[in-house]
């Protein structure tokens, strides 16, 4: 209670931190009637938590207390300040906590005047924050309050956005129209008109007048699941402010607020100063419109007239509840949004594109040729030599050691480049794919003559490994590729299977052949004749799978 003037923690002298908190304070309300309850959260933007807190409301400007806190059952307490009961709330002890969730109510019988939450935030002894504040909330005495005629969002267990359900009234028609004039765009394929095409993801913001935050968004896309937007600080996932709209399990739409913490499920955040919010489905487009006067918050910036990077996704929910989106694409730039544009869609970095490259060439052609050298060549090459060695050998040993060389630097590349493990199957199969492509020529390189009565175990374990390493690759590719596929026909996988499905025919073709003649001069020359010309076919279907691939990477 000694903190409630001031709201410093009086931490031995300590002064509060300069920069924006990393925290939040918002409410389901903009505005308040005399004896209304509004709903008050307190949230951690980031990954860190905080330990302590201190919260109080004050009119604008003033220095005292008003109104009064009920709590709901969790790591908090009612303090008195000013000679005024359940004035202030804070903590009960120094357990981690990110989410605070409170009831405040107006006095019944004070003169309306605009209210403002302040909050002082802890996160270790010391490192706090002092004075941090809500938007401020107006006062009403129309009989209608600050309620955007939405009930209070509900927080579930089985996720942590936090949902309101709408009235569903169809939102006017949105469109492209204007884009770049009055409001700013957003879209996937870009230059796509909602209006036009059903294949369009869409969202644009537009601000009243230069002067006013006040912000109308619109988003559309098809989805029987959900649609989302977001502002970023970068163009990785996490620390993002995100507008969700969502089908329900009863088939209407409804917009949700979150803030995503990365790679765990996003945060509950109310929509607080939304307003005017209309949701339709139709076919298998949804649609969200809103007006807000909300700041925009990210880990490092908090305000009105900030750039950041917007981010869309979308993916399936299950009743109501969204899930792990199926693709997601991001601005190039960091954008105003109060100032019309068009904004462009970023790819994927050089850096992953060559990953990506090198990896299809090592284990779809260089690696695939090598083996099938090994395989089927040599017994057809016997006789030709150069340089004291059998062509077919000398061949062999040639692409895989580009195969290998391709495998290391692509490695080399994707970890450089994200500095981080990412989640999901295809990192580790690449690590499977990078540890057993270098023990395959270690392997060689300490393998025993050919006349040793244990050379059959080199043979057999150098094949197998060999086939591993191809199956994982091949996963591997599979993965990556699923990464990178925004197109809605996923034709980046088709072309890939077909790919697949290429190679194990001509595999099929060849071991047919191989097992179906008997080894005297004339089959011989009979194998020359048709596996030559099996190679040749193989080699040139293979460069076509390739090379549509390496254009799709190169455009994603």
């Amino acid at each position: 209670m000694d903190s409630c003037k001031d709201m410093q923690p009086h931490h031995s002298g300590l002064s509060p931190q300069t920069e924006p908190a990393p925290f939040t304070i918002t409410t389901d309300h903009s505005s308040y009637r005399l004896g209304e309850e509004v709903k008050v959260q307190l949230l951690a933007l980031g990954s860190a938590p905080f330990i302590g807190f201190l919260l109080q409301a004050r009119e604008v400007g003033g220095q005292s207390p008003v109104g009064s806190f009920e709590l709901t059952p969790g790591a908090a307490q009612l303090l008195i300040c000013n000679q005024r009961p359940n004035s202030a709330v804070s903590h009960r002890s120094d357990s981690i906590k990110t989410s605070i969730l409170v009831t405040w109510r107006s006095e019944a019988s004070r003169d309306g005047k605009p209210i403002q939450f302040h909050a002082s935030f802890v996160q270790n002894y010391k490192t706090f924050w002092v004075d941090v504040t809500s938007l401020v909330l107006t006062f009403s005495d129309d009989g209608s309050g600050g309620s955007t005629s939405l009930p209070p969002p509900t927080i579930t267990s089985s996720t942590t956005t936090s949902t309101i359900d709408l009235q569903h009234a169809s939102p006017g028609m949105i469109s492209s129209a204007d884009c770049g004039i009055n409001k700013m765009c957003f879209s996937q394929p870009s230059d796509c008109d909602p209006a036009v095409s059903v294949d369009c993801f869409f969202m644009s913001a537009m601000m009243s007048s230069p002067t006013d935050k006040t912000i109308r968004y619109e988003m559309t896309g098809p989805s029987n699941g959900y649609i989302s937007f977001g502002f970023s600080d970068d163009q990785m996932m996490g620390n993002d402010d995100i507008y969700i709209c969502c089908k329900g399990s009863d088939g209407q739409v409804g917009l949700q607020h979150a803030f995503s913490t990365g790679r765990t499920t996003p945060q509950a955040v109310p929509l607080g100063n939304v307003t005017d919010v209309t949701a339709s489905a139709q076919d298998r487009v949804i649609s969200c419109s809103f007006t807000s006067m909300n700041t925009v918050s990210t880990q490092r910036t908090k305000g009105f007239n900030k750039t950041y990077h917007l981010m869309f996704a979308h993916g399936p929910s299950s009743y109501g509840q969204i899930q792990l989106h199926v693709a997601t694409f991001i601005s190039t730039d960091k954008i105003d949004i109060s100032r019309p544009q068009i904004v462009v869609k970023a790819g994927w970095s050089r850096v992953i594109k060559a990953h990506g490259a090198l990896m299809l060439i090592a284990w779809m052609t260089t690696g695939s040729l090598g083996m099938m050298v090994a395989r089927y060549v040599k017994g057809v090459t016997k006789g030709h030599n150069l340089w004291g060695k059998d062509v077919w050998f000398l061949v062999h040993v040639a692409v895989m050691c580009v195969t290998v060389a391709a495998t290391i630097i692509a490695f080399i590349l994707s970890f450089s480049h994200v500095k981080a493990w990412s989640k999901g199957a295809h990192p580790v199969l690449g690590c499977l794919v990078m540890i057993l492509s270098f023990l395959q020529p270690v392997m060689a390189l300490m393998r025993c003559g050919q006349q040793h009565r244990l050379r059959f175990l080199f043979n057999w374990s150098h094949s197998l490994n060999a086939v591993v390493i191809k199956t994982l690759a091949v996963a591997a590719i599979f993965t990556g590729l699923k990464l990178i596929d925004s197109t809605l026909d996923h034709w980046l996988m088709k072309v890939m299977g077909g790919f697949v499905g290429w190679e194990s025919l001509c595999y099929i073709l060849l071991e047919v052949h191989l097992n179906c003649t008997v080894s005297n001069t004339d089959s011989l020359k009979s194998k020359k004749i048709t596996v030559i010309p099996l190679m040749i076919l193989f080699c040139l279907g293979n460069c076509a799978f390739l090379v549509a691939l390496l254009v799709g990477i190169g455009m994603s």
